[in-house]
């Protein structure tokens, strides 16, 4: 018999159930995740930091110095090849761009600029980083990529790095959760959810260590090398209480149709009847630069990658659609065309759900980073 897995809440589960309890409840659901190019180089960039402060450096001369342009890269190129495959292995995946590799590079420098700040050196190339200058960073790294759990096993979170913060006189002053942020840097201040994500983190931390140090934690932005402290009070009092409202049931959790929701970025969309309907009652189905649909494919050329297609709106509560007469030219493209016939060929009939496609033109395009998939929605009843 397999053990049922434990319920444990992340921030990121927390962020997602806030913004809609059913989004929440179909991520949980084991349906196709999507891969995005920025999520992939932003783990390839943390994996290469692990791999630098783990890095065995015995027996190496300690004044060594040009050994981290040349490793730094070889660690890099690695992780990034291990993510390519898993990016290509993942159903849903828009087109892998190479071209990305130098902004991972640069990523990876602003990383490794801020933990020379944190031993209180500045603008050192990488040239001139010596062994004995890199490991004297290696000696204030506590955790690398360690994972925080509760003693009650309730609330988890995985954090980049927890480092020593040693005063002058060379003594242990505090500890340091540095999380790294390969994404957009803040202006004015973290975002909620972020600095809460970060609060999170330290106060876990403080709860499973009776006596600890001083304890910050902050947001390390590896495009701006720019480091932001989290504030604020203890937050496990509030993830308890929704660790609570999270626990999985068989029925689906109550969706919060709005802009936040529907309108903004839900990977489980073709899977929500909520998110049709609140598109077609706020009049935004269909529209838009980049949209989402629900189309009928009433004939499809494979050489031109051309459909004559009929766009769908609902026709109930749980996912009911009916096409509306409005036909229109759809041009298939890159992934785009490739699901769309393997979707054919395995002989799928009935309404199918395009994401982001480029509907500000008489002719929509489905390009390589555009979702096509069955319109399969879950009802509140449940699978």
């Amino acid at each position: 018999m397999v053990e049922e897995r434990q319920h444990r809440l992340s921030p990121s589960a927390w962020n997602r159930y806030e913004t809609c309890p059913r989004m929440y409840w179909l991520s949980r659901q084991g349906l196709p995740r999507k891969a995005g190019m920025a999520a992939s180089l932003g783990t390839a960039v943390h994996a290469s930091i692990e791999d630098l402060l783990q890095i065995n450096l015995d027996g190496r001369e300690l004044s060594e110095s040009n050994w981290l342009p040349n490793t730094a890269d070889q660690i890099l190129q690695k992780r990034w090849e291990e993510e390519k495959q898993i990016f290509h292995e993942t159903p849903r995946h828009p087109n892998w761009k190479e071209d990305k590799y130098k902004e991972a590079r640069k990523q990876q420098a602003g990383a490794v600029h801020m933990l020379l700040d944190h031993v209180g050196i500045a603008g050192l190339s990488f040239e001139r980083i010596t062994v004995a200058l890199w490991k004297k960073i290696q000696s204030l790294v506590i955790a690398v990529e360690g994972e925080l759990v509760t003693k009650d096993g309730h609330l988890m979170g995985r954090l980049d790095l927890l480092l020593a913060e040693i005063d002058k006189e060379g003594k242990l002053a505090g500890w340091l959760v540095a999380d790294l942020k390969t994404g957009k840097a803040p202006i004015g201040s973290l975002k909620p959810e972020v600095n809460r994500q970060l609060r999170m983190y330290r106060d876990i931390l403080l709860s499973n260590n009776p006596n600890p140090p001083p304890v910050r934690a902050e947001g390390w932005y590896t495009s701006t090398t720019s480091k932001w402290v989290a504030k604020g009070d203890n937050v496990l009092e509030d993830a308890l209480a929704a660790w609570k409202a999270t626990q999985i049931t068989e029925e689906p959790l109550a969706p919060t149709p709005g802009q936040s929701s529907c309108g903004g970025f839900c990977d489980w969309k073709a899977w929500c009847p909520h998110w049709l309907k609140w598109r077609h009652e706020s009049g935004s189905l269909h529209k838009g630069d980049f949209a989402d649909g629900v189309i009928l494919i009433h004939e499809y050329k494979p050489a031109q990658g051309i459909a004559i297609v009929e766009s769908c709106t609902p026709i109930g509560d749980q996912g009911e659609v009916e096409p509306n007469g409005d036909k229109r030219s759809v041009q298939f493209d890159g992934r785009g065309k490739e699901v769309l016939e393997k979707l054919l060929d395995d002989g799928h009939e009935g309404p199918i759900f395009i994401g982001s496609a480029m509907m500000n033109r008489d002719v929509w395009r489905v390009g390589p980073w555009c979702d096509v998939l069955p319109w399969a929605p879950i009802p509140d009843s449940g699978r």
